[in-house]
């Protein structure tokens, strides 16, 4: 019974060494991390422009301004 004291591992019929391995968990962790920083980046742009929106809204809302898409003739069945 032969007992193996090496950590070899086989990719696409390549051997890779312990340096290798770590290596590509460390790639595979700053993935990770730069995908869970573009979620937030996303998701802090996206609160943003909701803010922005809102802040128009109650602006034209204070000086009484209408919405832009009312102003013109209707284009439903009924004119």
């Amino acid at each position: 019974m032969a007992i193996h004291t090496e950590a070899a591992m086989t990719l696409f019929g390549t051997t890779l060494d312990g340096q290798q391995i770590a290596g590509l968990v460390g790639l595979l962790a700053v993935l990770a991390f730069w995908l869970f920083a573009y979620r937030g980046e996303r998701s802090a742009i996206q609160n943003f422009r909701a803010w922005e929106a809102a802040r128009k809204s109650r602006k034209d809302a204070e000086d009484g301004v209408k919405p832009e898409g009312t102003s013109g003739p209707g284009t439903g069945p009924w004119g």
